[in-house]
């Protein structure tokens, strides 16, 4: 199904392709430029996750981050890619490596969310 392109979600995918980390719902309201309600800000990230647009991100702290799904080097991130939240910066990003891990025999997998955290380059 084809989603009408309106100034409320061309205003956040602005500033998620901005800022080039996740970010979470407050602080996407924060950069906005227009006046958009908490309520709508949660309902066009929900659809942008459905339609592969961004990706959600539940942290070790519970709060969700929302971040574009990038291309790196020319190849799209894997499904099941890692963040690394710094504890100095407390920014969010995206990992470009695969994640490998085995289950045992009927389990399938829907879903990974592997949040590593520590201190990023820029803080180091």
């Amino acid at each position: 199904m084809t989603r009408r392109s309106t100034p409320t979600k061309k205003a956040i995918i602005a500033v998620l392709n901005a800022s080039k980390r996740a970010m979470s719902s407050d602080a996407i309201e924060q950069k906005i430029e227009i006046e958009i309600d908490r309520a709508t800000i949660y309902r066009v990230l929900n659809q942008f996750c459905e339609d592969g647009i961004v990706h959600k991100i539940v942290a070790d702290d519970g709060k969700q981050y929302f971040a574009v799904c990038q291309k790196c080097d020319q190849q799209q991130l894997p499904d099941h890619h890692f963040h690394f939240r710094c504890t100095k910066c407390q920014t969010i990003e995206c990992l470009p490596v695969m994640v490998n891990f085995s289950l045992p025999e009927h389990y399938n997998v829907h879903n990974v969310n592997c949040i590593l955290t520590g201190v990023c380059a820029n803080c180091s």
